[in-house]
This record gives structure tokens, C-alpha cells and sequence, in this order.
């Protein structure tokens, strides 16, 4: 699973299972998990809300692969190469 763990994410890395059982359950009650976020959807439709969800919630957020982690550390180089974020640009994945 997983998670770039850096910037104060670092105790992330001490319960990545738990951090994927979220996730999966969520993905697994996808209706039940939307129900919770509308709280949080400031006047959002559910169809909208929906979408804007599974943008960021997917099977990717389980598991990068080998090409979704080149992109993450290609993103977090550029910004630290824009000076959007400091330095030096290392990244770290939970163990999947």
C-alpha cells in the first residue's frame, strides 16, 4: 500500500494496514463512504460529489505500481525543483 511518507506523514508508515483497510472498505461501501463525505461537500450534488471521490479514492490509492510511483517522485522533484517544496526531493512508499 501505498503512501508518501514524509512531511509529517511519518507515523503513517507505522499502520499502513490500517491505513489500506480504510480504504478498501470504503471502496467496498463506496455508497456508505459517500454518505459520510457529504457532510463535507458544501453544497456539492451526490452525483458530483461521486466523481470527485473516485478521482481520489480509487484501486490506485491501494496500490501505485511501479509507474504510478515514477510519477509521484517526478511530481515531487519538480516541485522541489520550482521551489514549491523543500528539499531534498526524497520519497519514501509504505510497504505494500
Amino acid at each position: 500500500m501505498p503512501c508518501a511518507a514524509r512531511w509529517g506523514l511519518k507515523s503513517a508508515g507505522k499502520s499502513p494496514r490500517r491505513f489500506a483497510t480504510s480504504v478498501s472498505y470504503g471502496l467496498d461501501h463506496r455508497e456508505e463512504a459517500l454518505n459520510y463525505a457529504m457532510q463535507f461537500a458544501r453544497e456539492m450534488d451526490t452525483e458530483l460529489a461521486d466523481k470527485f471521490v473516485g478521482m481520489y479514492v480509487n484501486n490506485l490509492t491501494l496500490s501505485y505500481g511501479e509507474k504510478g510511483k515514477q510519477a509521484v517522485k517526478e511530481l515531487i522533484a519538480r516541485g522541489t525543483k520550482a521551489g514549491l517544496l523543500p528539499g531534498p526531493p526524497d520519497v519514501e512508499f509504505l510497504k505494500e
